[in-house]
């Protein structure tokens, strides 16, 4: 499997035209594409392989008053297709490259306890595990 990555921006709508299956939780809606990549701290890492996205992964940085910066990792897909062969892990690797050109010192992220795939994966990267409660609210 070749692939390559991508940092994406705002100009880089035209390589969501063809996205495989599960990479992302909803189709994407082109409007809401151009909005999160025009915001400022938010950042993109497309997987590609010949023209069609098989991963994304999204972050966005945190500026604090009083710590240092952060890269908080929102979403991390991989094609069902692609999965288990190291996409999201070069991904990581790569977003955490960016946050750190960034001036980050930190990245975090959430996943749900039983997603055994995703916890074994941020263990294998070193990633220190804690427990937390999630609340949703809607507004």
């Amino acid at each position: 499997m070749t692939y390559t990555l991508r940092r994406v921006g705002v100009a880089d709508t035209d390589l969501f035209e063809t996205i495989a299956v599960d990479v992302f939780d909803e189709p994407v809606d082109t409007a809401r594409l151009a909005v999160y990549l025009s915001a400022p701290g938010h950042l993109m890492i497309l997987a590609l392989e010949a023209g069609t996205v098989i991963g994304q992964c999204a972050a966005v940085v945190h500026h604090h008053p009083d710590k240092t910066d952060e890269l908080y990792i929102d979403e991390v897909g991989t094609a069902t297709a692609h999965l288990r062969r190291g996409v999201a892990r070069a991904m990581l690797g790569e977003m955490f490259a960016w946050g750190r050109e960034l001036g980050c010192t930190e990245a975090w992220l959430g996943t749900e306890l039983a997603n055994d795939a995703a916890n074994g994966l941020y263990r294998h990267l070193d990633g220190r595990e804690d427990t937390i409660k999630y609340y949703e609210f809607t507004l």
